[in-house]
């Protein structure tokens, strides 16, 4: 028998900036077993541990992008390339590519919530033509708390992406308001088979999920990340127990249809 809670340590291969209390570190990774979707509990002795979503799936390398807003993650802070850090996972269930190939599918993701969708937009981006058409819509609270910059640049070119900010800054010249404003513009070849996936902090999800449920999607055609109620990753804490629910072993990914009867 294996201990589950014994990590393993992994080297970090690079740290990427995105703002002044996020970044994302790449870290070494040689197995094929992390779908999008799923997370990795990072942790430091001595000062514990913190469950960090999958932004990005590599050849030997998986990336975790990281806020600096707590007493383990400010000690995170303090490692830079070449150093190790603690890891176990991954946990969770994921986002499965094959729920999405073949149909019509749209992301919408705000701010932070574009971390644990980032590996599957990367990978519809790179095959549209698995899709019947693939939209990306995200959301930032202002430009310079955008992350994954580079990457939308990338996107633009290969699907339909909307990229929006709460509030302007001096100089800014893209689209500005919440996500919602723009869910009725979307072009939506059929609402009934369309697939959505939607997310981010709680009230942008529920907002969101209605405008898509004005537009006709059914419940069933739309997925929720509850990444935010993640715990210790083996469902022995209760801290993620929502009823009979536990969100790191049943989730985080869920269909809203069940997702929707979940309240903490």
């Amino acid at each position: 028998m294996t201990n589950e809670y014994i990590p393993f340590l992994s080297r970090i291969e690079d740290v990427i900036q995105h703002t002044e209390i996020e970044f994302t570190f790449r870290m070494a990774y040689e197995k094929n077993d992390v779908k999008p979707g799923q997370f990795f509990e990072v942790s430091i002795p001595k000062f514990g541990e913190a469950p960090i979503s999958v932004s990005g799936i590599g050849d030997g390398f998986l990336d975790l992008t990281i806020r600096k807003v707590g007493r383990v993650t400010n000690q995170i802070f303090s490692h830079y390339k070449g150093d190790t850090l603690f890891m176990r996972g991954p946990y969770g269930n994921g986002f499965e590519l094959e729920n999405y190939k073949g149909k019509e599918l749209i992301v919408a993701a705000g701010g932070t919530g574009v971390s644990p969708v980032r590996a599957l937009i990367e990978y519809f981006a790179g095959h549209v033509e698995e899709t019947q058409g693939f939209t990306v819509i995200a959301g930032f609270k202002s430009p310079d708390f955008m992350l994954f910059k580079e990457d939308f640049k990338k996107w633009q070119d290969l699907c339909k992406v909307i990229l929006t900010v709460d509030q302007a800054e001096e100089g800014y010249t893209g689209k500005v308001g919440l996500i919602t404003k723009y869910i009725p513009e979307l072009e939506i070849k059929n609402s009934k088979k369309a697939s959505v996936i939607v997310v981010g902090p709680p009230l942008m999800m529920n907002f969101t999920i209605q405008e898509f449920l004005k537009r006709g999607v059914p419940e069933e055609n739309i997925w929720i990340s509850q990444e935010r109620k993640m715990c210790c990753g083996i469902g022995k804490c209760g801290h993620c127990r929502i009823g009979d629910v536990y969100i790191c072993l049943d989730g985080p990914v869920f269909n809203y249809s069940k997702g929707k009867n979940l309240i903490d």
